[in-house]
């Protein structure tokens, strides 16, 4: 699904803290307790690699500090710090992701790893998010 606003595909996503889950599966929290996010209006991005959130979200959800990534921007090296673990769905397909830390006027980015991951495509002629068509539309797993 998703929607297209001036050549950009955005898509709804949940981003849940996946410890918070793990917590509810060994009776130490409640579902409703666990810290998530919906944002309605994620922007699929295939030049980024990872699932990227502006630090309020990361705050918000709780996130731990893993390490500071070296990337590479339009603007240059730089570096990134990375946060984890959150489950995030799309569509109806979860995965499990660590994220990238992005300034708070950012809008969630969904890179190339969190599409592949969820084996969805960009439909450029509709300008919307597809299950890969080599698929068959399925969330399959390609092991060679």
């Amino acid at each position: 699904m998703g929607t297209a606003l001036m050549g950009r595909v955005t898509v709804p996503v949940r981003i849940e803290n996946q410890y918070d889950l793990y917590e509810v599966s060994q009776g130490r929290r409640r579902l409703e307790e666990v810290r998530r996010i919906d944002v309605p209006d994620a922007v699929v991005d295939t030049g980024a690699k990872m699932l990227s959130l502006p630090r309020r979200f990361i705050e918000q959800l709780g996130l731990q500090f893993l390490q500071a990534r070296s990337v590479v921007t339009s603007t240059g090296p730089t570096t990134v710090d990375t946060y984890g673990l959150v489950k995030l769905t799309v569509m109806g397909r979860e995965a499990p992701l660590d994220v990238a830390a992005l300034p708070d006027e950012c809008p969630v980015l969904l890179g190339y790893i969190p599409l592949e991951q969820l084996d969805f495509v960009v439909d450029p002629t509709n300008q919307r998010l597809i299950g890969d068509p080599f698929h068959k539309g399925q969330n399959l797993i390609d092991m060679f």
